[in-house]
């Protein structure tokens, strides 16, 4: 170990105490595109235990210019990200354990792998998952990092149940664009710039230096050479439905859970069914109608204009329109 994490155990917040706090947590990782795959890749080589990683999709070209773990042999077999992140992280650091979980972020699938979680790091690309994620965090007193970027911008908080504004608290004090990657793109430094503050948050939290950790949300423009941190202490409200004193979790009802949605700026829609697919028997199916390819975790197939990519655990997704209910009659022509 000394060897290994000799320049870490050099530095005096962290020392030998504080290595073998990091050798015996666990952190969540919820997301492994760009922000996800760099934060789990900084905790891996800082040697944390045990680490989840959660992710939808799977590697495609476009992630490679800022999703580090990635290779275009990924992008070629249509691998999961998920699960191509722990292949590479397992190389890295064989030591440390990694479950890797190619499913969709609900209150249903995400409650069971809070267990034993020491900090929960966003790495999400929508404000429904991180709401319900809010929610989840603070019922489990469990500490979460929030990051996004988008362009050359981005932002961060760490959200400390019991003491900090929570994401709905700061939602009137956040600014929130609506920008997207795939409307305004992205380089690859903001990226960098967001893990950095993330994962340095996280190993705080884990080596227990809970005051060293920064209060103010930050806030930057990589490209106009701004760097901002806002104090937002006051932006805790008592009546929060999720942080105030009689929390109601609203956005753990089913009622909140959408179950075909519009992937934000992808000309994509996401159909989520209670069932698992058995993609043998659907690809025994569907290669009347067109070619299809498939692996252990995905189906994929052209239909007309749109590609339809199925899931093993019930999801599908339909490229190529951002109509609910065109997507739906397509998955309904397919999958019936």
């Amino acid at each position: 170990m000394g060897n290994r994490y000799s320049r870490q155990m050099l530095f005096k917040p962290i020392g030998e105490a504080g290595q073998e706090k990091i050798q015996n947590k666990h952190v969540l990782i919820l997301g492994c595109g760009a922000l996800g795959s760099a934060n789990a890749e900084n905790l891996v080589r800082a040697g944390i235990g045990k680490l989840t990683i959660i992710d939808r999709d799977y590697v495609e070209l476009s992630n490679l210019q800022r999703q580090q773990l990635y290779t275009e042999k990924e992008v070629t077999e249509q691998i999961p990200k998920a699960m191509a992140a722990k292949q590479r992280l397992q190389q890295i650091n064989s030591s440390v354990v990694i479950d890797a979980y190619v499913m969709d972020a609900t209150p249903v699938t995400l409650l069971p792998l809070l267990k034993n979680v020491d900090v929960i790091i966003d790495a999400t690309d929508n404000f429904e998952t991180r709401f319900i994620l809010n929610d989840l965090a603070h019922k489990a007193r469990i500490p979460w990092i929030y990051g996004s970027c988008v362009g050359s911008t981005g932002m961060s908080f760490t959200v400390l149940p019991d003491e900090t504004p929570c994401l709905g608290c700061l939602m009137d004090t956040m600014p929130v664009s609506g920008a997207t990657c795939d409307s305004v793109g992205i380089i690859s430094p903001a990226v960098q710039m967001v893990v950095a503050h993330q994962t340095a948050e996280a190993l705080k939290l884990i080596v227990g230096d809970n005051k060293a950790c920064r209060t103010k949300l930050v806030t930057f423009d990589l490209w106009n050479n701004h760097y901002h941190m806002m104090k937002v202490d006051r932006a805790k409200k008592s009546d929060c439905p999720t942080c105030g004193e009689n929390p109601s979790y609203p956005h753990l009802n089913y009622e909140s859970r959408t179950k075909s949605e519009v992937l934000c700026g992808r000309n994509t829609v996401q159909i989520r069914t209670p069932q698992k697919l058995n993609l043998e028997e659907l690809a025994h199916r569907l290669q009347k109608i067109a070619p299809v390819r498939h692996n252990q975790f995905l189906l994929s197939l052209e239909y007309e204009s749109y590609r339809l990519v199925f899931f093993q655990d019930g999801r599908t997704l339909i490229h190529g329109t951002d109509s609910i209910e065109k997507a739906k009659t397509i998955y309904n022509q397919l999958a019936g």
